[in-house]
């Protein structure tokens, strides 16, 4: 591979962007997506060293590294470190051996911990996620497993309920009878004895799946929560975006094409797509609500362009208050416990107003968690 080559398609890249959206503060850098642990750390550098050229940069600005558990990985993060990446977040997923080899990971529980333990020494701030509600998993099984992983939690955790996603083999397995998912009340207990274990180790829940010690939230996954905007550079990468109009951007999958295009022509975009106003209004809903602290309308009116308290069906906020499902008022909105077990039902309630509205059904509940490869972890 030609470094040299694809680090110059990567600066480029961000010139581009810089000159569509010239005079941004830059509060956060997010090497995500696939294994950017294998960039060499001079290109890491490079790349923050041009961001800072480009745009001021916050004095606490938060640049996080995805990284996997593996040794190769884990041995380069003291030159990560060195090249300004002041926080990581890695991807171990499970401390089990058969859940390892059922999620498809290469490395095992040691590994993590290792990985975890050198993590913690070097950076002032670590993230890593753990999947539950996984087959077979029992209450007591995570619990201890749950239990052992917290002793490693410096300041953010992210733990996702499992959840089958169409077109994966996952998919195909599960309705092949591969495997069982655990019955919505089993998941329900599990979320429950979840929130319990983080909120005394001083880690609550400040979004539906992620933890943290105050102060110390994910900021990056917060501007994709809150409507911010951010630029996606690279190969397969997205944007989300607000100049005359709020536009998304992806970018050609195929690293190969990605790279000629850029030479080509200094970006490489796929699509570009404006956003309508009802598009913005149901994603507010629909990220906002998963966070802890709920949706500010004043805070969201000044990323959005609009008041999103009065594109919201008064009948539907109505019904929600009374199932005490949310809480609301003329500054906020936000989900209650209980209607964190019932996210779904309550953000489609809430976002698809024009839409006949669903019921709220009594049934033993489950949240909505889910853990995608297009969406950065903690």
């Amino acid at each position: 591979m030609d470094d040299a080559r694809w680090q110059k398609a990567l600066l480029d890249e961000l010139e581009y962007y810089a000159k569509k959206l010239p005079n941004r503060q830059v509060v956060s850098i997010f090497f995500g997506g696939g294994t950017p642990s294998l960039m060499q750390a001079k290109t890491v550098s490079a790349l923050i060293e041009k961001v800072a050229s480009l745009w001021q940069m916050a004095e606490d600005v938060e640049i996080t590294l995805e990284a996997n558990p593996t040794s190769i990985e884990a041995q380069k993060f003291r030159d990560f470190n060195k090249a300004g990446v002041n926080r990581v977040s890695i991807g171990i997923q499970a401390l089990s051996a058969p859940a390892l080899t059922f999620l498809g990971r290469e490395h095992n529980a040691d590994e993590a911990l290792d990985a975890l333990k050198l993590a913690n020494e070097i950076f002032p701030r670590v993230s890593f996620d753990l999947i539950y509600a996984r087959p077979d998993q029992t209450v007591a099984e995570w619990k201890a497993e749950l239990s052992e992983a917290l002793q490693y939690a410096k300041d953010h955790i992210s733990l996702y309920q499992l959840t089958i996603e169409e077109n994966t083999a996952f998919h195909h397995l599960y309705h092949n009878g591969g495997f069982d998912m655990p019955e919505d009340s089993l998941a329900a207990d599990l979320y429950m004895l979840t929130q319990e274990m983080t909120e005394a180790r001083g880690l609550p829940a400040y979004e539906i799946s992620n933890h943290a010690k105050s102060g110390s939230e994910s900021r990056h996954n917060l501007a994709y929560w809150k409507s911010d905007d951010y630029i996606g550079i690279g190969a397969g990468a997205h944007g989300r975006f607000k100049t005359d109009t709020k536009i998304s951007t992806e970018n050609i999958k195929s690293p190969e094409r990605w790279l000629e295009k850029v030479e080509a022509e200094n970006n490489g975009l796929n699509v570009t797509t404006d956003i309508s106003e009802k598009e913005s209004i149901e994603e507010a809903i629909m990220m906002g609500l998963r966070l802890s602290s709920g949706i500010d309308y004043a805070d969201y009116k000044k990323r959005l362009g609009f008041d999103l308290r009065e594109k919201l069906l008064q009948d539907s906020i109505n019904k929600l208050c009374g199932l005490a499902l949310i809480e609301a008022d003329d500054l906020h909105i936000k989900v209650t416990k209980n209607g964190r077990l019932l996210l779904n039902q309550v953000t489609h309630e809430l976002a698809f107003t024009a839409k006949p509205a669903p019921s709220i059904v009594s049934k033993d509940p489950v949240t909505s968690s889910v853990i995608s490869a297009d969406e950065p972890r903690g």
